[in-house]
């Protein structure tokens, strides 16, 4: 049996925060490639994703998230991370995609940087 997944989304002023709980592995990316592909195909180009309550991401989850942040800059749009766990930043920072990724510690700061 698999893991509990669920993806969801909602809009934050003009950002389009997409929220993943549970595993982002090679079971779950199909899905958060398909749910955020859909949006961007209606229009929508500034986008959240909402990480904090992932439990699990490996490296198909990385690569979902850096394939939407190109698919998104080729229509010059934005993407942005919302990570609060030890866990899930320590991947992005041992990768180095916290150089890559604008990543927030809460939802707010997220849509409003300081």
């Amino acid at each position: 049996m698999y893991p509990e997944f669920d993806i969801s989304q909602h809009g934050e002023d003009d950002w389009t925060v997409v929220e993943i709980r549970g595993e982002a592995d090679v079971f779950t990316v199909p899905r958060i490639r398909q749910h955020v592909l859909e949006h961007i195909e209606q229009g929508r180009l500034r986008f959240i994703v909402d990480l904090r309550r992932v439990t699990f991401m490996d490296s198909t989850g990385l690569g979902v998230l850096i394939g939407i942040l190109k698919r998104i800059r080729t229509r010059d749009g934005e993407l942005r991370l919302v990570i609060n766990t030890r866990e899930i930043h320590k991947i992005f920072q041992l990768t180095g995609l916290h150089r890559v990724f604008p990543i927030y510690p809460s939802l707010d700061d997220a849509v409003t940087p300081p």
